[in-house]
């Protein structure tokens, strides 16, 4: 079956996005079309011609709807589906100007960061044969220090068999002494202040004074000198120049971040403190969605065509309570729906990678094998719909309070349980948490 990030989205059609997210995300059509739409015109855009490509700008997208339904869960899948950088942020963690807090122009220097790690990792990957026999020589230097194989036949014979016992593992938890970085310790300032600019000043500091005090000799096992070797080969292989300007130009051109619980930092209708420092935040986030520069330690990103999609549950405010300016730079609207008993039945049965085939997987571990039967998962689906609509609905988040109660014994004793099959029924599901749902008080045994 094809994986969700099998195919970049260079070459997928809209059609083909929304076939992707249904194998994670039940329902929501709207929704997935309109984010499939709003992705494919970020690849049309870079196909247009300069002058053209310079007056399209990315149309916004705003998700309503309660939580659960999947508004998170499709920010996910297009974090691996869209093959660009890609960031999820809390609208609630910013703060505005003048108070203790993240400033709205970390979420562009996160992005931005995002993208040089995903560009690194493209390009290490591209010579990764070339690292990985790079760490092996390196390895056997360390296991073989004093042996000289230049003209020496029984040394390169003695090489070649620690090189296939390195190769196997058999010397992972050997010891040996090699020179490591000390760590530079980070410095968090609380209050005004540019941090980005004084973490600049610091990381020019460090490049000056580096290799004076920077390493010392530790003993350390074999397996974790590969993994120090291999980071050292990789940032060695990559040119982190060209790096970075791949990464600035695929954060400016294709970059997405996503904006959840907007709807925290919206007005009420009042003029409280609170609603005022709900609207400070607004009107911080407005010039990062509107297009501005931002200044970061890899240099200055422009936010213009950068997609924003931003998203809320709006039950206790509106998306109109949002300032008219902000409103304005999200110009589409989608509207997930509440989730009904044949959505969670079919969120129990269709995903790849649905609660039901994680639990058999878990106690798969310990040799424990669970069958469900079909009429028992639709009576999970109606028991969940029911306690939704009993207590605060929760949407698809439901389904895991349920089966975590329905299979905690099982859960609890699997280790006893090892070489049996356990198959889950109608019945078994009716007497683990038929009490539950008659039970007035649901909330004393499921969130």
């Amino acid at each position: 079956m094809e994986l969700l990030n099998e195919r970049t989205l260079d070459n997928m059609t809209p059609k083909e996005i929304v076939e992707s997210l249904d194998k994670y995300v039940i329902g929501q059509n709207d929704a997935k079309r309109t984010i499939a739409v709003a992705l494919r015109n970020r690849v049309r855009r870079k196909k247009l011609p300069k002058e053209i490509r310079d007056e399209v700008s990315p149309k916004n997208i705003l998700m309503i709807g309660s939580t659960g339904v999947g508004k998170t869960e499709i920010a996910r899948r297009i974090a691996k589906l869209a093959d660009a950088p890609f960031i999820k942020v809390e609208a609630t963690k910013y703060t505005e100007v003048g108070y203790v807090g993240r400033d709205v122009e970390s979420m562009v220097k996160d992005l931005m960061a995002a993208a040089v790690s995903m560009v690194k990792e493209e390009m290490a990957k591209a010579r990764e044969g070339e690292v990985d026999e790079n760490v092996e020589s390196r390895l056997l230097d360390l296991l073989l220090p004093s042996l000289n194989v230049k003209d020496d036949e029984n040394a390169r014979e003695t090489r070649e068999k620690f090189r296939k016992m390195l190769r196997d593992g058999v010397f992972d938890n050997k010891e040996v002494e090699m020179n490591v970085s000390s760590p530079r310790p980070n410095i968090n300032i609380v209050g005004g202040g540019n941090m980005e600019d004084l973490q600049n000043a610091m990381n020019s500091l460090g490049s000056i004074f580096s290799g004076q005090s920077g390493q010392h000799k530790r003993k350390i096992t074999i397996k974790r000198a590969r993994e120090i070797i291999k980071e050292e080969e990789m940032d060695r292989v990559v040119d982190i120049d060209k790096a970075v300007d791949e990464a600035k130009e695929r954060t400016e051109q294709m970059g997405i971040i996503f904006i959840d619980e907007i709807d925290k930092v919206a007005s009420r209708g009042n003029t409280s403190g609170a609603d005022v420092s709900r609207e400070g935040v607004q009107r911080d986030i407005l010039p990062i969605v509107e297009g501005t520069k931002v200044s970061t330690r890899w240099g200055v990103i422009d936010t213009t065509n950068i997609l924003f999609i931003a998203a809320g549950a709006f039950s206790l405010s509106k998306p109109s309570d949002l300032i008219p300016e902000l409103q304005g730079r999200f110009p589409l609207h989608v509207e997930l729906h509440d989730l009904t008993e044949n959505d969670f039945y079919k969120i129990l049965t269709e995903p790849q990678n649905a609660i039901t085939k994680q639990y058999k997987a878990l106690l798969s571990t310990e040799n424990v094998n669970i069958e469900y039967e079909d009429e028992a998962l639709k009576e999970i689906a109606r028991i969940a719909a029911e306690v939704n609509q009993s207590n605060d609905n929760i949407g698809a988040r439901r389904l895991h309070t349920v089966m975590e109660k329905l299979l905690e014994e099982l859960s609890f004793s699997a280790n006893e349980l090892s070489g049996q099959t356990i198959t889950i029924t109608k019945g078994y599901v009716d007497e683990r948490l038929k009490n539950i749902v008659e039970n007035q008080d649901l909330s004393r045994y499921i969130l």
